[in-house]
């Protein structure tokens, strides 16, 4: 069980405040380190065992990070964008950014760092994001050694950005289109799993300095994924393969839905590396998708 003063970057986030709320509830002091401290009100009004409050800090300001760490115990960054805005690109958030949480728990004498970073990161990919993502681990490597490093799989449950989305498609489209024929293949995790892994690395002396994959127990192809969605929202809609070509066409549009990191990333695969430290390594049974769908997507029904 966590205990301590821990810091959490970007613990209002979708993955963050479960962290900060699974902390929190075994007895651990949590700060929440957001930029906008306001929008964690929600976590600090929450009734747990141990106190949970929100501080300002801003991962590419290395400034605002270091008061963030002074006196904490542990560190854990969650800070992660899919879309490059204004000064928050991939580089500033995922790379130097993560550079900046690791440098500053190295120079306040913490030890325990769990850095949150995604399955298939690489320095040297042709994806900007994926190739942040790979820097990000190195740079929190060389400043930390005993950093542990998670890459989760696309992460589901309660508010996820991913599933939702698909049901949300599916309220107002008649035709689901696919990338390419649906084929690329997922190991969607528990985001509930993920917390609990952070849980368990911070009081396990042996994760220091390793690197896991945390994926689900079941692999699924795009396809699947979406027909499990309609299914499960009992909704019947034609599935279209449409070329990656024209995705590519349409992320170079102003103003388009898609960009053409986030298309690179549904070209490749998002699975657990054979022989990788998993969940297993932790002894945490991961959750299945279909025991989590119908608690947020509801349950089959009428179709339209």
């Amino acid at each position: 069980m966590a205990d301590g003063l821990i810091t959490v970057f970007g613990g209002s986030g979708f993955l963050g405040r479960r962290i900060v709320l699974r902390l929190a509830n075994d007895g651990a002091e949590v700060r929440v380190a957001v930029r906008h401290p306001e929008r964690a009100a929600f976590l600090t009004g929450t009734r747990t065992a141990g106190p949970i409050t929100a501080v300002r800090a801003d991962v590419w300001d290395e400034a605002s990070v270091a008061p963030a760490v002074a006196g904490a115990d542990a560190v854990v960054n969650t800070v992660g964008h899919y879309v490059e805005r204004g000064r928050a690109s991939f580089e500033a958030i995922h790379g130097q950014g993560a550079r900046h949480v690791a440098a500053a728990a190295a120079r306040a004498g913490i030890a325990r760092l769990v850095h949150i970073s995604g399955i298939g990161a690489d320095p040297q990919s042709d994806s900007a994001y994926v190739r942040a993502r790979g820097i990000g681990e190195r740079l929190v490597a060389e400043a930390l050694p005993a950093a542990t490093i998670f890459r989760p799989s696309v992460m589901f449950g309660p508010e996820d950005a991913f599933l939702n989305r698909l049901a949300a498609l599916a309220r107002v489209l008649p035709v689901l289109p696919l990338f390419g024929r649906g084929d690329v293949r997922l190991q969607p995790v528990y985001v509930d799993d993920v917390a609990a892994a952070v849980a368990t690395v911070l009081t396990t002396p042996v994760a220091a300095g390793k690197l896991y994959e945390l994926g689900g127990p079941r692999i699924y192809s795009y396809r699947v994924l979406v027909r499990l969605v309609l299914e499960q929202t009992g909704r019947r809609r034609l599935l279209l393969p449409v070329p990656y070509r024209a995705w590519d066409l349409l992320a170079a549009l102003p103003g388009s839905p898609v960009s053409r990191d986030q298309i690179k990333l549904m070209r490749q695969d998002n699975l657990v590396a054979p022989g990788a430290l998993t969940f297993a390594d932790l002894g945490i049974q991961a959750t299945a998708l279909e025991a989590v769908l119908p608690n947020y997507l509801g349950r089959p029904g009428t179709t339209s």
